[in-house]
């Protein structure tokens, strides 16, 4: 079996990349230093590894002879960010950079990065093309790019296969309702479950682009099999479609209460043709569907 490796493989987009690739037949070894990450996410047949991704030297033993890095570790908490930036920049720049030259030197053939939407700021250009000029309104999103940057690096200069995936607002089962992915939905099913009104900033007609963590498992095993990418490309993995806050409130039996409204993006909706043109991937889920499995999950209505 080939030896494959996910950071962050306890948490909640990891751990499903995790399910996928042991039902494939792969060997996985998980590194999560448990800190938002859960043993119960840990499929058993997988090998977790206690592990910091800023503690350089214990990587290094646990890359050894893998073909595939999944690098999903990260603090992702926009506003967390923001109150912590140097810890977060260990984390999430430093701790990619460990990552990135472990890679390099266990001689692993591709490392799969784990991007964000949240690169592209407050853009009025929709659909969000990869080619638009990076504009980061927080430290994460800032540090999500410079990711970005080192694994086109390590591409050009020292010839290890990258790719970055720029994740749209994924949701699905096991994501945390007061954890980041995403806030909106973890923040309406809290308050479904507390039988309090859905609160919306503004007049509610601000949308996101809702991704499925199916699809961007899928995206995932995609780009590590593709033979279009390898130097260090940026990819949309969105649904392509944008869903307002009335919209998903609708899919609530809750009240709304309307609070005024808040600096943040108006709008933000993927485009992705690259990802159709170098992946052959497409977003197949449902929202609606989707939404009303999710409600389900967690009890509510």
């Amino acid at each position: 079996m080939e030896k494959v490796i996910v950071t962050g493989g306890a948490g909640f987009i990891g751990s499903h990349i995790v399910d996928a690739l042991i039902e494939k037949g792969y060997e996985v070894h998980i590194v999560d230093n448990l800190c938002a990450g859960k043993k119960e996410n840990v499929n058993k047949k997988a090998i977790l590894h206690v592990v910091d991704i800023r503690d350089k030297e214990a990587l290094m033993s646990i890359f050894k002879d893998a073909k595939y890095v999944f690098h999903e570790a990260a603090l992702p908490r926009v506003q967390y960010s923001i109150e912590n930036p140097i810890e977060t920049n260990e984390v999430n720049v430093i701790g990619l950079l460990n990552v990135l030259e472990v890679a390099k030197l266990s001689k692993v053939k591709r490392v799969i990065y784990a991007a964000s939407s949240s690169v592209y700021g407050d853009c009025d250009i929709l659909p969000l093309k990869e080619s638009l000029p990076p504009n980061p309104l927080s430290p994460y999103g800032a540090q999500k790019y410079i990711g970005e940057v080192y694994c086109k690096v390590w591409s050009e200069v020292y010839k290890l296969e990258t790719v970055s995936l720029r994740y749209f607002n994924v949701y699905g089962s096991r994501f945390n309702p007061e954890g980041a992915y995403p806030l909106v939905i973890g923040y309406f099913i809290k308050l479904s479950q507390q039988r309090k009104p859905l609160t919306i900033t503004g007049d509610g007609e601000q949308t996101r682009d809702f991704t499925h963590i199916k699809d961007v498992v899928n995206a995932n095993l995609l780009a590590m099999n593709s033979e279009k990418v390898g130097n260090g490309e940026v990819i949309n993995i969105g649904s392509g479609r944008n869903i307002s806050m009335n919209k998903l409130a609708s899919l609530f039996d809750s009240k709304k209460e309307y609070i005024p409204k808040r600096l943040e993006p108006k709008h933000t909706l993927a485009d992705n043709n690259k990802a159709n043109d170098l992946l052959g991937w497409k977003p197949k889920v449902n929202f609606e569907e989707a939404i009303t499995e999710l409600k389900k999950e967690f009890g509510v209505s």
